[in-house]
């Protein structure tokens, strides 16, 4: 089976543990080389998005049939985006449009879910809103990869 979309990516909003980026690009080179995966989409919310979105920048000069878009849950605000002005990489769900402010971000990832085969996390608790989308990754029978998980196992 090919799979055409890698995410979406979710993850607690603070990331304490920087020591996972080796891990995570480690995890994404092997979906594009095992599982041919193509398509990646990740958040823009919280550390672990961040780290998502430049370990995907760097690793798409390397395999350039692969891509990815940072899909977003709210029109860009110069303001609130803390100084970044390319959005080049960035996209909105059609539909999102329509949805309240209040729901957009649970809206975006139901929307990422949808269109994905994978879902990649960084969960170190099970409550929480990165927990209860990667359940409901689980219950849509997605393949669902929590880093934590295999860094556990590594120990």
């Amino acid at each position: 089976k090919v799979l055409t979309f890698l995410g979406p990516f979710c993850s607690h909003f603070r990331l304490t543990n920087t020591s996972i980026a080796p891990l995570l690009e480690k995890t994404i080179i092997k979906a594009i080389l095992a599982d041919s995966v193509t398509m990646f989409y990740v958040g823009n919310q919280g550390q672990f998005d961040s780290m998502v979105r430049k370990t995907l920048k760097r690793i798409t000069t390397k395999y350039p049939q692969v891509n990815y878009a940072v899909v977003l849950a709210y029109m860009p605000n110069e303001k609130k985006e803390c100084g970044h002005t390319d959005y080049s990489d960035t996209m909105l769900p059609e539909g999102i449009e329509n949805v309240p402010p209040r729901f957009a971000i649970s809206w975006r990832n139901k929307w990422m879910l949808k269109h994905s085969d994978i879902v990649i996390t960084y969960i170190t608790h099970s409550w929480g809103g990165a927990a209860q989308f990667a359940d409901l990754a689980k219950r849509q029978h997605k393949q669902v990869i929590n880093i934590a998980d295999i860094m556990k196992g590594q120990a």
